[in-house]
């Protein structure tokens, strides 16, 4: 098999040539947007269980700030990086004398969205390629087998000689090209449909924390209006 793949090669013309050589490029790049993201994917995936378990537990306890500090170590998660976002903006709000208590919880919210989607486009890179890749390389390779068959069937009109044997071997120079983009093409539709899940999943786990967090602004806003509420009475009686 090597040594006919290698006849066939060296029997090649320089366009299915260059046909291969884009394939086998489109092969290399979309194995290494598989190795690269795979590893990304695993790594949010372990950080982010392990944050929210901890998570969990500090807010439950009204630690936002250990929460918040326990966002800044885990890089990788999705779940940490929205956390991080919503707690960052509710503190600044809260400094901000102007701000009413709504407006802080939405300028929390709308944070948490900027960085929803920032994180999902970080966590998307590379993955639409691998569905370039799966359309167009079938495509490709087709392109090289008819330009083969076109040579083959020159070459037998230039030789003036006919029958199944005079083009077979020009035939099979072309149907590799073919061969080798479905190739390429199989395993990045694959990919892409697996990461297509695991992103979607990714933005359930992200839109379910952003809708914790925002719930937990409300009350920690809450009790906080209600804190200065009493304080205000206290004055008011201290005054009478």
């Amino acid at each position: 098999m090597e040594m006919g793949l290698a006849h066939l090669w060296s029997q090649m013309s320089i366009l299915p040539r260059s046909v291969v050589i884009i394939l086998l490029l489109m092969s290399i790049w979309s194995l290494y947007v598989t190795i690269e993201r795979m590893l990304v994917y695993r790594k949010a995936k372990k950080q982010s269980l392990q944050f929210a378990k901890q998570a969990a537990m500090l807010f439950a306890q009204d630690r936002a700030q250990e929460a918040l500090d326990l966002a800044r170590k885990q890089k990788w998660s999705h779940l940490a990086r929205v956390t991080q976002a919503g707690l960052i903006q509710f503190d600044f709000e809260k400094t901000q004398t102007a701000s009413a208590g709504h407006d802080s919880v939405e300028a929390a919210k709308r944070a948490i969205e900027r960085e929803t989607l920032i994180t999902y486009s970080d966590l998307k890179k590379g993955v639409a390629s691998l569905a370039t890749i799966a359309t167009t390389a079938p495509f490709i390779g087709l392109f090289g087998t008819v330009i083969g068959i076109v040579n083959a069937f020159s070459g037998m009109a230039q030789t003036g000689s006919g029958g199944i044997a005079a083009v077979s071997a020009g035939i099979a120079e072309a149907l590799v090209t073919t061969a080798i983009g479905i190739g390429v093409a199989i395993p990045a539709a694959w990919m892409f449909n697996h990461f297509q899940g695991v992103l979607e999943r990714f933005q359930v786990e992200m839109s379910n924390s952003a809708s914790e967090l925002v719930d937990f602004f409300i009350k920690k806003q809450a009790g906080t209006q209600s804190v200065r509420q009493q304080d205000a009475a206290v004055r008011r009686v201290r005054a009478e």
